[in-house]
């Protein structure tokens, strides 16, 4: 029953759109501008700099704190067993679906790009050094090109196969204990690629914004 609770709590609050909300309180429509997405991102377009990193922060939060409420389930000394880890891993996940399909719009939500970043910076040293990995690959990219969106989709793709590495490289690290974060860290990021694929379709058609680009209407 703890368990339920913690992932229905972690849904409720990955459900919550302070992009949407940051907006409305500045008198703009988020769907009406740029991409018409209720992310970061798009926050980052009709607000600012200031706003945008706002809004990414408290997306970060809303996967960051349902994961640190974890433990107070109870874990047991040592290591995290198997078990778990598959709740740990249902909290995560909660969250991350929450913010793209929030009950309250309707399942019309983000990304899912931030609230990720949440999750694996919550569970440390599995997750949370390869997201740091994933991260610098984002930025690496964003530097690069200027597309978040491309930015993101590299940094999810790489997620899985840098958390594969690891374990391989990491003696105390075995697949057949930490088989569960697989649960999440192979759907979630190809979740997140399905979800950008209008913005690879712009970047092809070189529709895309590139970050410090300002658009005023929403791109189809």
């Amino acid at each position: 029953m703890k368990w339920m609770v913690l992932i229905i709590g972690a849904y409720l609050l990955g459900s919550v759109p302070f992009g949407l909300l940051i907006a409305n309180a500045k008198g703009v429509n988020l769907r009406q501008v740029g991409s018409g997405n209720i992310g970061a991102t798009n926050v980052l377009r009709a607000l600012g700099k200031k706003w945008g990193v706002f809004c990414f922060v408290l997306d970060v939060f809303k996967g960051f704190v349902p994961m640190l409420l974890v433990p107070l389930l109870g874990s047991g000394d040592g290591e995290p067993t198997a078990g778990h880890l598959i709740g740990w891993m249902a909290v995560g996940a909660a969250a991350i679906v929450g913010h793209i399909f929030p009950i309250y719009l309707r399942f019309r939500g983000g990304k899912g790009v931030a609230t990720s970043l949440g999750v694996v910076l919550g569970l440390w040293p599995y997750l949370t050094l390869c997201g740091i990995a994933a991260f610098l690959i984002w930025l690496a990219a964003l530097k690069i090109w200027r597309y978040v969106s491309l930015a993101s989709v590299l940094a999810a793709g790489a997620f899985p196969v840098i958390l594969a590495g690891g374990i391989l490289a990491a003696k105390s690290w075995t697949f057949g204990n930490l088989w569960p974060l697989f649960l999440v860290a192979v759907p979630m990021p190809l979740l997140v690629i399905f979800r950008h694929r209008s913005n690879l379709q712009r970047i092809r058609t070189g529709c895309e914004s590139k970050i410090g680009e300002h658009t005023q209407s929403v791109q189809a």
